[in-house]
């Protein structure tokens, strides 16, 4: 049980987290579509918010102030690093004092890419994030040299032979082609290091730039280079949801 002074009401701590109002919270409890530490909960419950585990129709709400989810739009040239012992350009250059807490980014870009990063201070839902047995699919934009044969697609999601193992595509499609530049939409779960490059690569056709517009339910949308937003509430819900932390 939680300690009397850290302990209160559920329906304002889920009203807190953005839920609903106080009201409508009520009668979330009162339906029976709320659950407290894998119990339903009842009207009358007192939580401590930074340790419950609350869900309400199977999606987790956090309540846990201290926590953070941040989508960061990193720009080319900078490396996947908030404490660079080369003097380079790095992550913590664009979340500079915005944040008390000591945050981590959820796998990595290489310099030369650019598009979505996910930091956060939550170590278990980043570990299942970034561990390949949870398969979270990443969607990248990658501006390749054409032109492209029809075929590339259907090869690339058999499969092609790196010096690391085979690896294949989700899914693959073509966007635009102008010339001898074309811009490919791909998606993949796996984590290999300069995976879609070297795929490419397999197959005849550079990338040129590569910009990760989604790691699972998460998009990158129009954020700006450099520029940073928290998370919502759905959608931290849908992260846990892809790791299949559900009531």
């Amino acid at each position: 049980m939680p300690q009397a002074d850290t302990a209160e009401r559920l329906q304002k701590v889920l009203a807190s987290a953005g839920v609903g109002s106080r009201r409508a919270c009520e009668d979330l409890i009162f339906r029976r579509r709320v659950t407290v530490n894998g119990r339903v909960a009842k009207l009358g419950d007192k939580v401590d918010a930074a340790t419950a585990e609350i869900y309400v129709d199977g999606s987790r709400v956090i309540t846990n102030t201290k926590l953070v989810y941040v989508a960061l739009n990193k720009p080319r040239g900078v490396v996947s690093s908030l404490d660079d012992d080369k003097g380079r350009t790095e992550l913590a250059d664009f979340l500079q004092d915005n944040f008390e807490q000591r945050l981590f980014h959820v796998g990595r870009l290489d310099a030369d890419s650019e598009g979505l990063l996910l930091l956060t201070n939550d170590g278990g839902l980043a570990h299942k994030l970034m561990h390949p047995s949870y398969e979270i699919a990443k969607t990248y934009l990658a501006e390749v040299v054409g032109p492209l044969p029809r075929n590339v697609g259907r090869r690339l999601q058999a499969g092609v032979e790196l010096e690391d193992g085979p690896a294949k595509v989700d899914s693959f499609r073509l966007v635009d082609a102008i010339g001898k530049t074309a811009q490919v939409e791909i998606t993949l779960h796996e984590g290999r290091k300069h995976i879609v490059r070297r795929m490419m690569d397999e197959v005849g056709h550079p990338v040129t730039r590569l910009i990760r517009t989604a790691v699972g339910p998460i998009r990158l949308g129009d954020l700006r280079p450099g520029g940073f937003r928290h998370l919502s509430n759905a959608e931290v819900a849908a992260l846990f949801k892809a790791v299949g932390d559900e009531a």
